[in-house]
C-alpha cells in the first residue's frame, strides 16, 4: 500500500477502505508518512469530502493511535458532554453539579484553553486551591462516592489528533467537517463515555459561523458515536452574542454560582437545562425529557446543585467556603465602565470580538504558553434586545489597567444600538 495511491484516490472522489485510513493514521503517528503526504490527504478530504463510514473508520483509527481510558469502574452510565466552543462558556461549571446532583456520574476530563477565556480547568483554578492532579483510583473513587469529579486531559490520550490538529492548522484545511468531527469525537470516545451530548454552537463567537454548517457537523458527530456505539445527540445553540453575561475566569466561576443559586442569567439556565435533561436522559435515569428536566428543576430548586458544588470544590482541594462568598474570587484592580452613547435597543453584540477584548485584557491565551489572568474580563449589563439609555453601562471592563482605551474602542465599534431589535433564539435545533 502506498500513501500516494491513498491521495490519488481520495483527490478523485473515491472512498478509502478502512484499511486505507488506518494506514494513513499508522503511518503519520510513527512518522513514515511525512506531513507533506498528510497534508496533501487533509486538503484532498477538505475539497472531496468523506463519506459517514469513512469518517467513522477515521475516529476509530484515531482512537487506536494512544491510549484509552477505562471507567468501567464507575457505576452507571457515564454521559461526558462537549461544547465546539464560544464566548462566555460557564455551561460546565454549572451543568456537572446539577446532573450529579440527580445521581448521573460525571467523570470529567477537561483542558485549558486556548483562545477568548480559558477552559473549564483554569475557571476552576480561579478557586484557591482546586487541583486536577490525581490518581485514576482517586477519580473513579470520587465519581463513585459523590458522581463527580474533573481530571486533566492525559498526553497520550490520541495522539493522531494532536498532529493532525497542528497540521490542518498550517495548510489551510481547519474548517474540514470530517476532520472537526473526528478530533472532537476521538477524544470524547478514547475518554471513556458511555453516552455524549453535544453543544454545537453557531454564530459569531463560534467555529461555524453559520447553521448549515453547524448542522452538518452535529449530524456528522451523532452519525459517528452511533456507528462506533456511543450514545449520542447534539443541541445546536446560538452564539451570536456572549452566553450569560460573564466572559472571563473568575467572574464566569461567580456566575456559576449565581446560576446555581437559582438567580443566574436566562439563558445560561436554559441551556443548562436542555443538555442535563439529555444528560439524564441518555443515562437512563429518567423516563422523558420533560420528567428529566423536571428533576433537574428540582434539584437546582432544591439547592441539591449548589450542595454538589461544593463538595466537589472540597473533594478537590478547593475551599468550598468560596460558593456562599464568592466575593473572596481574584478581583481585578479597576471595574471601568462602557457607557451607551445613545438611547435605543441593543442590536448587535459581536461575541467574537468581546471574547477577543477578553482575551487581550488577560482572560484567555494567544499561545499555549500564555499566562491566564483569572480576575479579568467582562461583564455584561445589556444582552441583544434589552432597552439602554443614553449614559447606561452597556458592559463592564474588569482589568489590572486602568487605560484600556484601546479595548473600549473595539468595544464601540462591535457593539451596535437601535430603535428595535429581536432577541436571537437560544437554541436552534436538536439532532438524535
Amino acid at each position: 500500500m502506498r500513501m500516494v495511491d491513498i491521495i490519488t484516490k481520495k483527490r478523485d472522489g473515491y472512498a478509502l477502505s478502512p484499511e486505507e485510513i488506518r494506514f494513513f493514521i499508522e503511518g503519520y503517528v510513527s512518522g513514515s508518512i511525512p506531513d507533506y503526504q498528510a497534508s496533501a490527504l487533509a486538503m484532498a478530504i477538505y475539497f472531496k469530502d468523506m463519506t459517514d463510514v469513512e469518517i467513522a473508520e477515521l475516529t476509530r483509527a484515531m482512537i487506536d493511535s494512544g491510549e484509552t481510558v477505562d471507567l468501567s469502574a464507575i457505576t452507571g452510565v457515564k454521559v461526558d458532554k462537549h461544547s465546539t466552543g464560544g464566548v462566555g462558556d460557564t455551561t460546565t461549571l454549572v451543568l456537572a453539579p446539577l446532573v450529579a446532583s440527580v445521581g448521573v456520574p460525571v467523570a470529567k476530563m477537561s483542558g485549558r484553553g486556548l483562545g477568548f477565556t480559558g477552559g473549564t480547568i483554569d475557571k476552576l483554578e480561579s478557586i484557591a486551591g482546586f487541583s486536577v492532579e490525581m490518581t485514576s483510583d482517586h477519580f473513579v473513587q470520587l465519581v463513585n462516592r459523590d458522581q463527580i469529579a474533573v481530571i486533566g486531559q492525559t498526553g497520550d490520550l490520541v495522539p493522531a489528533d494532536k498532529k493532525l490538529y497542528a497540521l490542518r492548522d498550517v495548510s489551510g484545511s481547519v474548517e474540514s467537517i470530517p476532520l472537526i468531527a473526528s478530533s472532537i469525537m476521538s477524544k470524547k470516545i478514547a475518554a471513556g463515555a458511555d453516552a455524549i451530548v453535544l453543544e454545537v454552537t453557531c454564530g459569531s463567537g463560534a467555529f461555524m459561523k453559520k447553521e448549515e454548517d453547524a448542522i452538518r457537523l452535529a449530524e456528522t458527530m451523532v452519525q459517528i458515536g452511533t456507528h462506533v456505539g456511543r450514545k449520542t445527540a447534539a443541541v445546536i445553540t446560538d452564539m451570536s452574542q456572549p452566553l450569560g453575561f460573564a466572559i472571563g475566569n473568575a467572574l464566569e466561576v461567580k456566575e456559576a454560582i449565581d446560576t446555581l443559586q437559582g438567580h443566574g442569567p436566562n439563558d445560561l439556565e436554559e441551556l443548562v437545562f436542555a443538555l442535563g435533561s439529555r444528560m439524564v436522559l441518555l443515562a437512563g435515569k429518567a423516563e422523558n425529557l420533560e420528567d428529566a428536566r423536571g428533576q433537574l428543576e428540582q434539584a437546582l430548586a432544591q439547592g441539591k446543585a449548589f450542595a454538589k458544588f461544593k463538595q466537589f470544590i472540597e473533594n478537590q482541594g478547593g475551599d468550598p467556603a468560596i460558593a456562599d462568598h464568592p466575593e473572596q474570587l481574584p478581583r481585578a484592580k479597576y471595574q471601568i465602565d462602557l457607557l451607551a452613547k445613545e438611547s435605543g435597543v441593543v442590536a448587535e453584540l459581536r461575541a467574537d470580538q468581546i471574547g477577543l477584548a477578553a482575551m487581550l485584557l488577560g482572560a484567555g491565551r494567544a499561545t499555549k504558553e500564555d499566562s491566564i489572568n483569572h480576575a479579568a474580563g467582562i461583564v455584561l449589563c445589556k444582552k441583544v434586545g434589552d432597552r439602554v439609555a443614553k449614559g447606561e453601562p452597556l458592559l463592564t471592563i474588569h482589568s489590572d489597567s486602568k487605560d484600556v482605551s484601546r479595548i473600549e474602542e473595539t468595544l464601540y465599534h462591535h457593539i451596535k444600538i437601535a430603535q428595535h431589535a429581536d432577541r436571537p433564539q437560544l437554541i436552534h435545533r436538536i439532532i438524535s
